[in-house]
């Protein structure tokens, strides 16, 4: 019961900016770790097989998120009433949510594990792949869907253990997963590329890899969790409202990212061709990497919010949100001065062409102008979430990733001769937009708060 005690009272009792600090290094140091994990597979085969390999895998990451978007909408839905359950000491749910957690993860990866193996080249043809490239990136994927069910429990089950706040086990889990991978990657490639399978041989590494990262997670809740441990499997109907209204949220932030990304290469070809797609590539490469840190951040957040929530401290939740919205935002000028200071230094990693390079760097600087308010905004959507408000933090993730960033995409570039330009604008619009929607949540929700504190005194 140590463990129960030592880190509910760290939740509830902890600076808020000590907190902020020890929740979300580990955090930040996971989803690191994870984002390399897809950059890696795409390093080896392509320097190991051949750059139709590296297309094919290429190709086939956006359906990837598919089991991504599903472990999310269980993991931080499960993660959510999870940390609210801890704050209220409420062990009846507490005992609920991994056997929950197991049956619809046994559900969901059984559905895509059949459909996504069985309609895998028509999937790939969506996103335009053909010829050699379409041939292998279905023998790819298809071995990436035969292991949904490992992956979707180990992605869902570690937010579980993020959700009770232990983020170092959790980091050190996904850590061994993602190392494991990397060590892999350059051997079964190699064993295999003989037989003329190297692209097989990197999909079954990144499935062997998943598989013990499974393994360990369920040895965990098992046998070490001292909080939260496997009871009934079965799905349990009182929790599912809950676990997917808050889910949904998150799962559409994965979801939307592609029809987001999608718009915008549309658009870009339509006003500039090629050259700007591939301009546009490399300052969304970029844009996404640097959203790693901050998406660790909030996962930090989430469980000190809900468990404060829950324990029914409402100044402490308004304390430690200010805390991580300021990390966050030191966290993105760590980012966003290098990339106003020297945009073109940091393009030519991507792109060698010199003249491609100075043709980007003033809408670089312009696509990048408000990711030093994208860290209020991600905590605002967390803190939603942690506080089971699901209907208002999936108005965020869909006013900035389609209602109000599709038709700004598709306007902007036609207006006042601004053609290419309005295509890097239309993020930066939106996220004010959006910005202007969150103080006005988060206000709203820390004067609710406030009501709640002078009524329990």
């Amino acid at each position: 019961m140590t463990q129960k005690t030592d880190t509910r009272t760290e939740l509830l009792t902890a600076p808020p900016f000590q907190l902020m600090v020890s929740l979300s290094v580990p955090a930040i140091i996971g989803m690191v770790v994870v984002g390399l994990y897809n950059f890696m597979d795409r390093v080896f085969v392509g320097q190991l097989i051949n750059e139709v390999a590296m297309g094919a895998v290429s190709v086939s990451y956006p359906f990837t998120l598919i089991n991504t978007g599903v472990s999310t909408l269980v993991g931080v839905g499960s993660a959510s009433v999870l940390s609210r359950a801890v704050g209220k000491k409420n062990q009846g749910i507490i005992d609920k949510i991994m056997g929950n957690l197991i049956a619809l993860n046994l559900i969901f990866g059984i559905i895509i594990t059949v459909l996504g193996m069985i309609f895998t080249r028509q999937l790939l043809t969506l996103s335009g792949a053909e010829g050699e490239i379409l041939n292998t990136a279905e023998r790819y994927l298809r071995i990436i869907f035969a292991g949904s069910l490992f992956v979707n429990f180990g992605q869902s089950a570690n937010m579980i253990m993020r959700g009770e706040g232990i983020l170092k086990k959790a980091m050190l889990i996904t850590g061994t997963g993602a190392v494991l991978n990397i060590i892999l990657d350059p051997i079964m490639i190699t064993i295999m590329k003989n037989q003329g399978k190297g692209v097989e041989g990197a999909a079954y590494a990144t499935i062997t890899a998943q598989v013990i990262t499974a393994a360990i997670t369920l040895w965990y809740f098992l046998k070490k969790s001292k909080l939260v441990r496997i009871h009934k499997i079965r799905v349990e109907s009182s929790l599912i409202p809950e676990i997917f209204g808050v889910g949904f949220s998150a799962m559409l932030m994965q979801v939307m990212t592609l029809v987001q990304q999608t718009t915008l290469y549309n658009v870009a070809a339509k006003h500039g061709g090629e050259t700007w797609q591939i301009i546009l590539g490399a300052a969304l490469s970029i844009q996404s990497f640097t959203l790693i840190p901050m998406w660790g951040a909030s996962q930090g957040f989430q469980p000190a919010a809900g468990t404060n929530f829950g324990a029914k401290q409402y100044d402490r939740v308004k304390q430690v949100t200010k805390a991580f919205i300021i990390g966050a935002t030191v966290i993105g000028l760590i980012f966003y001065v290098p990339v106003q200071l020297a945009p073109g230094t940091i393009l030519s990693w991507f792109i060698k062409d010199k003249d491609i390079v100075s043709q980007g760097v003033t809408d670089f600087r312009i696509l990048f102008s408000t990711y030093i308010l994208l860290g209020f905004v991600l905590m605002v959507i967390t803190l939603m979430q942690s506080l089971g408000k699901a209907s208002k933090a999936s108005v965020l993730v869909l006013m900035r990733q389609i209602i109000l960033f599709v038709p700004l995409a598709i306007i902007l570039p036609q207006i006042g001769g601004l053609d290419i330009d309005g295509v890097f604008l239309a993020p930066a619009v939106t996220d004010l937009l959006v910005l202007a929607l969150a103080i006005v949540m988060l206000a709203g929700e820390f004067h609710n708060m406030s009501r709640l504190e002078t009524k329990k005194k």
